[in-house]
């Protein structure tokens, strides 16, 4: 079993920068990826960033050059840091840990709003 807890939302202004965190516990041994994945009111939910065990990341298209995802391995963190926010990037956003052996498990999700 793994939990995710994520924090960090909140409301931000066009340009402006948000930290999500992501603090895993559980058996995050058995921790293959962490990705951060963003859900908007009627549309699917996608991908945002990941971060593999082996510290290789990848990300959407709409947020390369803004968005950085990091890990803090002491403390069973993944961040994403968001700069030049949008009102686009507005979204409920979700932790997502994906196993070694398979499966996956979800956090309960943050929202984030990027309004004037």
């Amino acid at each position: 079993q793994v939990q995710l807890a994520e924090s960090g939302g909140g409301l931000v202004q066009p340009g402006g920068s948000l930290r999500l965190s992501c603090a895993a516990s559980g058996s995050i041994f058995s921790i293959y990826e962490v990705g951060w994945y963003r859900q908007a009111p009627g549309k699917q939910r996608e991908l945002v960033a990941g971060i593999t065990i082996g510290g290789n990341t990848n990300y959407a298209d709409s947020v390369k050059g803004r968005f950085t995802i990091s890990r803090d391995n002491a403390n069973n963190t993944v961040y994403l840091q968001m700069n030049s926010l949008k009102p686009e990037d507005t979204a409920v956003y979700y932790c997502n840990a994906r196993l070694v052996l398979g499966g996956f498990y979800w956090g309960q999700g943050t929202q984030v709003t990027v309004s004037s």
